[in-house]
């Protein structure tokens, strides 16, 4: 019988990502009109969502576009990371690590190429759930179904057996189009709630902890 699954998000889920208005100061400061930045910078960041390029080349790639020097891009992607990273929810992933050896554990995320490093020092994810499919390793986002096909075969689980959480719905309407069942994210506690539920609802993982 296959073990019941959860699988989150990270940007808007396990981590709060108001927006910082950072790109808008940036064009303030650099006399651009607003919209510019990611005009001139979109083909850019969707490498670096799907990992074609790497952090240097995105750094080579801003000073280039933006006409910015070398302290000025580490000030550039600095405030970049700021937003993307945002704050951990305390409250969901406290609840998830208590679910860990009742279920296994997954994280689905639209990335951006050095995610993982970043995220691993700040917030531990890694020893949060068991497996971490991000769109920047894989060459793949969300919602292609093969994103959804990752992240279950990562865990070793079949699609209806896992629940998937995210703040988008377009995404979610595409998990359970992979035949997963998916919760669109708005709060903690009916989130919460739908976990709990999804839980009773499932074979458990009995006898031993699951190991990251």
């Amino acid at each position: 019988m296959t073990a019941t699954c959860v699988i989150l998000d990270i940007g808007g889920v396990l981590e709060i990502t108001p927006e910082t208005g950072w790109v808008q100061r940036w064009e303030e400061r650099l006399e651009l009109p607003p919209g510019t930045v990611h005009e001139r910078m979109r083909d850019v960041w969707q490498a670096g969502r799907v990992g074609s390029i790497s952090e240097r080349e995105v750094h080579e790639q801003v000073a280039a576009r933006l006409g910015l020097d070398a302290p000025q891009v580490g000030a550039f992607m600095a405030d970049l990371w700021t937003e993307y990273l945002g704050t951990p929810n305390e409250e969901l992933i406290a609840y998830v690590r208590g679910l860990r050896g009742n279920c296994r554990l997954g994280i689905l995320s639209n990335s951006f190429v050095g995610a993982r490093e970043r995220e691993t020092a700040l917030y531990h994810f890694d020893e949060l759930v068991e497996q971490i499919v991000y769109s920047h390793e894989i060459g793949i986002e969300k919602p292609d179904p093969r994103a959804f096909e990752a992240a279950c075969a990562s865990l070793e689980a079949q699609p209806e057996s896992c629940l998937f959480i995210d703040d988008v719905a377009a995404n979610v309407e595409a998990a359970q189009a992979a035949g997963m069942q998916a919760h669109l994210f708005e709060d903690n506690a009916r989130t919460i709630a739908r976990i709990a539920a999804h839980l009773d609802s499932g074979p458990r993982v009995a006898g031993h902890v699951l190991l990251g």
